[in-house]
This record gives C-alpha cells, sequence and structure tokens, in this order.
C-alpha cells in the first residue's frame, strides 16, 4: 500500500484520539478513543509494527470493557 495513504491513517488516529482528549465526559472519551486505537490498530497491521497492534487492542479492549459499566450521561 502506499506510504502515504498509511501515513493519512496515522495521522487520522492521531486527530481522532487528540479529539477524544478534548470531550467532555468519561462515555465520549472513552467510545472516541476505542475508535482511534481501532485506527492505530489498521495503522499498526499495516505498518507490521506488532507493538502498535499490541498496545492499541489492550487500549481498545479496556475501554470496551468500561463502556460496559458506564451509561451515557445527559453531559455525554
Amino acid at each position: 500500500m502506499d506510504s502515504i495513504i498509511i501515513n493519512a491513517i496515522g495521522y487520522i488516529g492521531l486527530i481522532i484520539n487528540l479529539y477524544s482528549m478534548s470531550v467532555k465526559g468519561e462515555y465520549k472519551l472513552r467510545l472516541i478513543s476505542t475508535i482511534a486505537n481501532t485506527v492505530y490498530i489498521v495503522y499498526g497491521i499495516l505498518l507490521n509494527a506488532y507493538p502498535i497492534i499490541i498496545g492499541c487492542s489492550i487500549a481498545v479492549l479496556l475501554h470496551i470493557y468500561r463502556l460496559k459499566n458506564l451509561k451515557p450521561k445527559k453531559d455525554d
């Protein structure tokens, strides 16, 4: 795959991750972070970078676990 596309996927993950840090409410933060980490997993697969794949996979599992225990609030 073209390196420009691979880099674009990485930057998209970065932008989503940074956005997640600006939202109010833990539910939204974890939901958007889950999306960002999923993009990072795709990025890691394209780079064949196992540390990225493993780290982001663990983060996704942790976010999903916490999301199941949280309920969206009015502010979220």
